[in-house]
């Protein structure tokens, strides 16, 4: 089966569970064990400063809004656009779970960076299972996706699904409502 990294999944409206309503998840890892995303549009109420700069030093200086991953606890993780480290998730993201290499995203501030606690899970074949069920929709993922508004953007792309993805998404208002 290809692997579904670099996709974004869309709670559908009828996926009901409080952890993913109304969410946009991005896949950053799809391997044989499972597979694992961050939840793109929940920014927390507290800075990474304020919730890191206690344990890692780093931190301190960082006044970006930390973002719950999902449900699952897990360590600090980040997307960002640096080549100096993580993996590759889609051309424009990369993703970094390793402490050096956080630590140095947090001391270099790249222009484009998510910190994140927390992350979505799903075992093998679940996510297939979900999907089956219509639980979520999928679409390739675009870095202004990842580090563009993210508020909006769930609203957006299910008015963008709705309309056949006829319209350039760049048309659809971020309050589809007033249009």
């Amino acid at each position: 089966m290809p692997s579904r990294r670099g996709q974004i999944l869309i709670a559908s409206p009828q996926l009901r569970d409080p952890n993913f309503l109304r969410t946009l998840v991005l896949i950053v890892r799809d391997e044989e064990e499972g597979t694992l995303g961050l939840v793109l549009n929940r920014p927390l109420e507290v800075t990474v400063a304020d919730a890191c700069g206690q344990a890692i030093e780093a931190a301190a200086g960082v006044q970006l809004p930390l973002f719950h991953g999902g449900p699952c606890d897990g360590p600090l993780t980040v997307l960002h656009d640096s080549i100096a480290a993580g993996d590759e998730v889609l051309p424009g993201v990369r993703f970094s779970a390793d402490r050096e290499e956080i630590e140095l995203l947090m001391s270099n501030s790249p222009p484009n960076v998510k910190y994140f606690a927390g992350y979505a899970g799903w075992s093998p074949q679940q996510l297939d299972a979900e999907l089956a069920e219509g639980a979520w929709h999928r679409i390739p993922a675009e870095a202004s996706h990842v580090f563009g508004q993210s508020k909006s953007l769930w609203s957006k792309l299910m008015t963008w699904i709705a309309l056949g993805r006829s319209v350039g998404l760049d048309r659809i208002p971020d309050d589809p409502s007033l249009n």
